[in-house]
């Protein structure tokens, strides 16, 4: 689960921001239990003190034990009156007490092995999604709002199944796929013409695969093209970030790859992104207007990648942008009251 650096930049600074949050929060709390009741004060100073009585002990007798039992009744002692007093100010025993907001690594962001603890991961999440909204509708398009009823179940003679059937064929592989999301899964390759839901399930495997911690970058083939230009010619310093995200995440969606015939530099590009993530077995969805036989115009080393290493899947029906403009967004086969 490899975020981007500008994703995770953005997330240890809000972490950070709520760590701060918190400390100055309590600190205001304390503050004003202080004014209320200046005893608590003098308390908290007495025991803050308690360490370094325990460590004096220590070093004027060969045995600190009776020091520090000493010292530990009095601390109780201490926090007994603490408690007697919050009570008297109608306030809990742990009112002022500095805890962690996670316990499981101590508001650090990361476990004792070196992990990223969950606490962090949630905003890198809550960041990622923010990136993904920019050019997916991450809020309406999810697999719990696809609907078949914007599919014809007439058999289309062509195909020799219904769109409907066969869309709920992809729809089930489509939400298999993103549930069982991991380090072995698999590449897809989306293609058919516009308004069939290319777009729409993409988005909803991103949502999903986003929401389990795993780093997910969407974008159109044109302007990931452009990025790779511009690191070229060195016409953007943050171009070299951007390349890296699509080379290196754990999923990427390449959306709309042109059907026009592309330039060299495209065909090296493209290469370039599907070979890399093949060699180093990161997941790709492509998705395209263009049939898998006709990728060729991109180069024979490419078709030949997607054929072999990609599950592919060809989308038809109607166009379900001008069926909702007909039908004033109701979907014409399915069941209205």
């Amino acid at each position: 689960m490899a975020y981007d650096g500008e994703i995770l930049r953005r997330a240890k600074q809000r972490f950070d921001a709520q760590r701060q949050e918190r400390r100055a929060t309590l600190e205001s709390r304390r503050q004003s239990v202080y004014r209320r009741q200046p005893r608590i004060r003098e308390i908290d100073a007495e025991l803050r003190k308690t360490s370094a009585r325990v460590l004096s002990a220590a070093l004027r007798h060969g045995d600190p034990q009776q020091a520090v039992e000493q010292l530990r009744e009095k601390n109780l002692n201490l926090q007994a009156e603490k408690t007697s007093l919050l009570a008297q100010l109608r306030l809990p025993r742990d009112y002022l007490k500095d805890e962690p907001a996670c316990m499981v690594c101590r508001d650090s962001g990361y476990t004792d092995d070196g992990h990223m603890c969950w606490c962090l991961q949630k905003l890198c999440v809550q960041e990622q999604k923010k990136d993904l909204s920019k050019m997916l509708d991450l809020d309406n398009q999810s697999f719990e709002n696809f609907s078949l009823d914007w599919y014809s179940d007439r058999i289309d003679k062509t195909q020799g199944i219904s769109p409907r059937k066969y869309m709920e064929h992809i729809y089930k592989a489509c939400l298999d796929y993103a549930r069982k999301f991991g380090a072995n899964s698999g590449n897809l390759f989306f293609f058919g013409s516009s308004g069939l839901g290319k777009t729409f399930l993409s988005a909803a495997i991103a949502r999903e695969v986003s929401a389990a911690g795993f780093s997910v970058v969407y974008d159109t083939a044109a302007n990931v093209f452009q990025r790779f230009e511009s690191e070229r010619f060195n016409r953007e310093a943050s171009a070299g970030n951007e390349i890296n995200r699509v080379l290196h995440c754990d999923l990427l969606i390449l959306d709309d790859l042109s059907t026009d015939t592309p330039s060299q530099f495209m065909r090296n590009a493209l290469y370039q992104i599907v070979n890399t993530r093949l060699l180093e077995h990161r997941a790709t969805i492509l998705s395209t207007n263009l049939e898998p036989t006709n990728l060729e115009k991109y180069s024979p080393q490419i078709a030949s990648r997607v054929q072999g290493e990609y599950e592919i899947f060809g989308f038809f029906g109607e166009d379900i942008r001008k069926l909702k403009r007909k039908y004033h967004g109701k979907p014409p086969y399915g069941k209205h009251p």
